[in-house]
């Protein structure tokens, strides 16, 4: 299993964990773990913001990933 690592700017998405609950969609402002691990602060799409280790079903967009 390899750890997630991520970067400020990173996109971070948490998928919902049952069938009523959306995804969250959020910006990683800072990682305050060694090497990119958690835990992330993170500002989600809805302006909410917490320091945050995800769990579960999460996925980290790289910044500057496009087509």
């Amino acid at each position: 299993m390899t750890a997630m690592k991520a970067a400020a700017g990173d996109r971070i998405i948490i998928r919902g964990t049952t069938v009523e609950s959306t995804d969250r969609h959020g910006l990683i402002l800072e990682v305050k773990g060694a090497d990119g691990a958690p835990p992330y602060h993170v500002r989600f799409d809805d302006g909410h913001e917490t320091i945050m280790f995800p769990g579960g079903d999460f996925v980290v967009e790289r910044a500057g990933n496009g087509p």
